[in-house]
């Protein structure tokens, strides 16, 4: 396989626990042998959740996938070996260990890519949240920040306001 010219987002498997020592041992790689021209974003996926403890909630943050981690880079086998001996790091996910890139359809459900969105949500505006695990609740847009594709919504939580970060997909404007 030789180099791809479009930078694609793959999937590595890392053992149990060592996501962000094989993350940070992988930008030490990139930063050794100068491939930032080939290596441009490596993500340990993560979700936030609502978790119980002693009858209080909490909001925290969780690894959404495991032992994996995702890159995104200009593959070609001379890399091969530089990102499989790195420490943490078990191989690629793919077909005999060889690198499998995902498709666009999952990059964009995995929201790894940023892409740009036309909004007429404003500052003051009322949205309900359609998805995670704040779903259905009901805030205030108190920022807006177009180049992120975010905004921050008040939220009535545990009894107080609370501020949340969510992508424009993650709200439904509310016609008051």
């Amino acid at each position: 396989m030789e180099h791809s010219k479009e930078p694609k987002w793959y999937v590595l498997h890392t053992f149990s626990g060592y996501e962000n020592v094989a993350k940070e041992n992988l930008e030490n790689v990139v930063e050794k042998f100068g491939l930032q021209d080939r290596i441009f974003d490596i993500v340990i996926p993560e979700e936030d959740v609502i978790e119980e403890k002693n009858g209080k909630q909490k909001l925290v943050t969780r690894k959404s996938m495991p032992c994996y981690i995702l890159i995104k880079m200009i593959y070609g086998d001379d890399l091969w070996h530089n990102i499989t001996r790195t420490r943490g790091v078990t191989g690629f996910v793919g077909p005999k260990g060889r690198p499998l890139a995902l498709t666009d359809e999952e990059v964009m459900k995995m929201r790894l890519e940023k892409i740009k969105v036309e909004t007429d949500i404003a500052v003051g505006d009322n949205v309900e949240i359609i998805e995670g695990p704040l779903d259905k609740m009901i805030g205030k847009v108190v920022a807006v920040n177009l180049d992120n594709n975010q905004l921050t919504v008040a939220v009535e939580m545990f009894g107080r306001e609370n501020k949340v970060e969510l992508t424009f997909e993650q709200v439904h404007k509310i016609n008051a």
